[in-house]
């Protein structure tokens, strides 16, 4: 977390700014919420543990960035991010998982995380070592020495020295032809020849281990475990130095990453400086004293409450305590309220932050400020076939006030139906490029208005197109 030192909240929201228009409660809360754990970290030991992550609920309807900001979040904070959708967890035995599955999921997301980090900091010295073992491949082999005949002890004192002045000179010889493969290696001339080395082979194809239900509750993998009961098979292939020098740097990171050292670093990071996103929790709140599915989702809810408020979960890596994890949840809560879940489930999420419906005016920032804006992607695509696409000012603002009259008029899907405005307004341009069009193509609001005017005004067509 100290690469979160330099960012304040407000450094945090301007960063959140450059991919998510608008929102400002929002990213507010998430940006106080991430940097507090960055605080927690300095504080005494005594009290380190009794500060709890203030979790919470972003209320609003489906995409206005609840999950972007959620995502974009995390990558700040460079901390074990997943996001999972609360409904997954019903009817558990059926078709629902394990509520606990999400931290396991999150551990090992966590283990690959720093594995690939410090993969990356013995990187150097991998290839330097696979390099060395190239070098040992293609070396020629040594000639056998010649035997003597041995009469007497002088002469066999004489043939011990002339072995060991043959042997010292072989060895010279041999560094010397190892200098020069090295550095012919390292000059490229040598990444087409050929070499033999073992690798290790898939395994045992045509077996298929079968996880009963609730083997996996425990954090169990079958077949890991019986993988591990045969030795690794090795098979000799041939393939270009090109090819083999992946291979032998990654069998060196390997050995040189002490897996044990990164385990414990991953557990401690999910623990102080991981965050579930919750999706959808809107769906496992049900009203109350109704039978059929609303029993499964109170169920849901009382599976939860454990891992949100603090609980140890067993992961095959060990345990992992969640009482520090950042717990985010959104729903649009159209149907049901926040005040539907159950009190205790509520308590553990604080704090609530309602998302505005965007607006047209939204729409046009949302089209032309972000880093990754779908204009600029568009753009770009087209570039690659060099067409230069350009768009007028009053065609983004009429773009976006066709999304915002279709989200009036039909489920408010938010900034999501700029793609599907787009698609439709771009099909042929993207469909004639490069055989018909070429060159410069220009998007007005004449243009805009004449390819979704007949969409637009037949609510039937609309429905099934936008």
């Amino acid at each position: 977390m100290d690469e979160l030192q330099t960012l304040t909240p407000r450094q945090i929201v301007a960063e959140l700014d450059k991919y998510i228009i608008g929102q400002d409660n929002a990213k507010r809360s998430v940006a106080i919420a991430l940097r507090n754990r960055w605080r927690r970290q300095r504080v005494g030991d005594k009290l380190r543990e009794e500060i709890m992550p203030n979790n919470i609920i972003l209320i609003g309807p489906t995409g206005v960035g609840k999950t972007e900001i959620a995502r974009r979040l995390s990558k700040l904070a460079n901390a074990p991010f997943i996001k999972v959708e609360a409904s997954k967890f019903t009817e558990v035995g059926y078709v629902g998982r394990d509520v606990e599955s999400m931290i396991r999921d999150l551990t090992d997301l966590a283990v690959a995380m720093v594995r690939s980090e410090k993969t990356a900091t013995v990187q150097e010295q991998a290839v330097q070592l696979a390099n060395e073992r190239l070098v040992d491949m293609l070396m020629p082999p040594l000639r056998s020495q010649a035997t003597r005949v041995v009469t007497s002890q002088s002469e066999a004192e004489e043939a011990e020295r002339a072995m060991e002045e043959e042997a010292k000179e072989l060895e010279k010889k041999r560094e010397n032809s190892r200098e020069k493969i090295r550095k012919k290696l390292l000059n490229g001339e040598m990444e087409d020849t050929m070499v033999e080395m073992d690798v290790a082979s898939d395994g045992m194809p045509m077996m298929q281990v079968i996880t009963p239900v609730g083997v996996e509750e425990l954090g169990i993998n079958l077949q890991d475990i019986v993988g591990n009961l045969f030795p690794k098979k090795m098979k000799r292939r041939k393939m270009k130095v090109s090819e083999a020098r992946p291979v032998l740097t990654q069998e060196e990171a390997q050995k040189l990453i002490d897996m044990e050292q990164a385990v414990k670093e991953a557990i401690s990071r999910v623990e102080n400086s991981g965050i579930v996103f919750l999706d959808e929790i809107d769906k496992i709140a049900g009203a109350k004293n109704t039978a059929g599915p609303d029993v499964s989702r109170e169920g849901v809810q009382r599976d939860l409450l454990p891992v949100v408020e603090g609980t140890n979960v067993f992961t095959k890596y060990g345990m992992v305590k969640t009482d520090h994890v950042l717990f985010i949840a959104s729903g649009a809560f159209h149907v049901s309220k926040p005040s539907d879940l159950i009190p205790e489930l509520q308590g553990r999420f604080p704090i609530r932050v309602e998302l505005n419906s965007l607006t047209a005016d939204d729409f046009v920032r949302i089209l032309t400020e972000p880093e990754n804006a779908l204009i600029k992607q568009y753009i770009a695509l087209l570039e690659t076939e060099g067409v230069e696409l350009v768009f007028d000012k009053e065609a983004i603002a009429e773009i976006a006030a066709i999304a915002s009259r279709v989200n009036d008029k039909m489920e408010n899907i938010g900034a999501r139906r700029l793609h599907t405005v787009l698609t439709a307004l771009l099909e042929d341009i993207l469909f004639d490029v490069p055989d018909q069009r070429s060159g410069k193509i220009k998007i007005t609001a004449e243009l805009v208005q004449s390819s979704l005017k007949n969409i637009v005004e037949d609510e039937d067509l609309s429905r099934y197109i936008l």
